[in-house]
């Protein structure tokens, strides 16, 4: 039977026939992830700004003070976190559209990886250490 009939014969329609079947098998979640990534640091960069510019011409201790308030923690912490997802995304893309070699693409893949890990995760412990106290 040809494929032209089987797909006229079947009740899925043609982007559930499409979804997930990439080469990747995950372009169009990424591509998703980017942009929840993009609305979230729309949505959390009017805080942000707020929060530095109350930091600015502030010592140390002040600085600490207001960085290690919980409301100030939290928001800090989904910056964060969906500043360094985006960027793991984005440089991932740049990196599979334009390093050709595959050992270099597939190494430049894990170090993008373990670099927006290791920044996040960095970031968080500064937080988490200025929320404690410690």
């Amino acid at each position: 039977m040809s494929d032209t009939k089987t797909q006229a014969r079947s009740i899925r329609t043609p982007i559930a026939r499409v979804r997930g079947l990439g080469a990747a098998h995950s372009g169009t979640s990424d591509f998703w992830r980017q942009r929840l990534t993009a609305l979230a640091l729309l949505l959390l960069f009017i805080p942000v700004v707020l929060i530095i510019l109350t930091l600015l011409g502030r010592n140390h201790a002040a600085a600490a003070q207001i960085l290690g308030s919980p409301l100030i923690a939290i928001i800090m912490t989904l910056f964060i976190i969906a500043s360094t997802w985006h960027m793991k995304i984005g440089m991932q893309v740049v990196i599979e559209d334009y390093v050709h070699d595959e050992k270099v693409k597939l190494v430049a893949v894990i170090a993008n990886t373990f670099f927006a890990a290791a920044v996040g995760l960095a970031s968080i412990y500064a937080i988490i250490k200025l929320s404690s106290g410690v």
